[in-house]
């Protein structure tokens, strides 16, 4: 099979593309090393990513919030099209923006772009739905918005805990996680936030909590209010899932996962799935 992946680089004022096996950073890129830098994952259909500009511009909040250079957005769309050059117009994709300190002590950032075919788990889980469990972020709802050095709300490269989750999730049998805080209050997913609907309203976890600001959530209530569906920013709890009419885990590639079981108990979507898909397909 012929490799899809492809890769670009920004060096010397232009976007460059190099083998999908070429290395492109050093051993000391900060972003290696420390974990220091952002990202955004970004779907691409019919070879052109309509939602871009949403995430370049929480691409630019969490390069500030880490006071990381942003090198703006004509580098991102030219790293973007240097990848999707000939991209088949009927395969989907994901897009991966980073943007590192690269070497660190005044010098220029990395910024580089990926792009591969969606994995078929990742289309799977959006049709079939997934399983989730909850576990504990271990910290209070609203302390990460007292504490701008714990960067909540930043989509940043430290993402080993993320993993874990995920990894604990996999070896008691489940595909996903429901993040909660040290009280019991719904945060978000690793790579998702979550949605519940109730009482004729579709609420998700306010970003007081600190969790990051999602962009597929933010397009779903936009169009659900357009549509006459009221949405609410609301302090939920696992109780609140489990009563809810459906629970989605929502994410940029993703879309809509209905959630089909919580820690082990099997639930119903109302029916709401198929409304949910069509407000994100307009």
């Amino acid at each position: 099979m012929t490799d899809q992946r492809r890769v670009a680089v920004w060096r010397d004022g232009a976007a460059v593309a190099v083998a999908a096996d070429e290395p492109v950073v050093t051993a000391f890129d900060q972003g290696l090393g420390r974990g220091d830098g952002v990202f955004e994952s970004i779907a691409v259909a019919g070879a052109r990513a309509p939602h871009l500009d949403a995430h370049l511009t929480r691409m630019s909040r969490s390069a500030a919030l880490l006071e990381l250079t942003d090198p703006g957005e004509p580098v991102w769309r030219a790293l973007l099209d240097c990848v999707l050059a000939d991209w088949p117009a009927d395969v989907e994709g994901v897009c991966r923006l980073f943007l590192t300190r690269g070497l660190g002590e005044g010098l220029p950032p990395t910024a580089l772009a990926l792009l591969a075919p969606v994995p078929a788990e990742t289309v799977r889980q959006r049709s079939e739905g997934i399983s989730v469990v909850s576990l504990g972020l271990g910290v209070p709802a609203d302390f990460r918005a007292q504490a701008p050095w714990l960067l909540g709300g930043a989509k940043t490269l430290s993402y080993a805990v993320n993993m874990a989750a995920l990894r604990h999730a996999h070896a008691v049998g489940a595909d996903d996680v429901v993040l909660t805080s040290l009280e019991g209050r719904l945060l978000e997913g690793p790579t998702s936030t979550v949605v519940w609907a109730a009482g004729g309203t579709l609420h998700t976890p306010p970003l007081e909590t600190g969790i990051l600001p999602g962009t597929t959530v933010a397009r779903l209530f936009q169009r659900a209010e357009d549509d006459g569906w009221p949405t609410a920013s609301t302090p939920g709890t696992l109780e609140d899932l489990h009563a809810a009419d459906a629970v989605w885990l929502l994410s940029g590639v993703r879309l809509a996962a209905v959630v089909h079981t919580l820690d082990g108990v099997p639930r119903g979507d109302a029916e709401l799935t198929a409304r949910v898909r069509a407000l994100l397909a307009r």
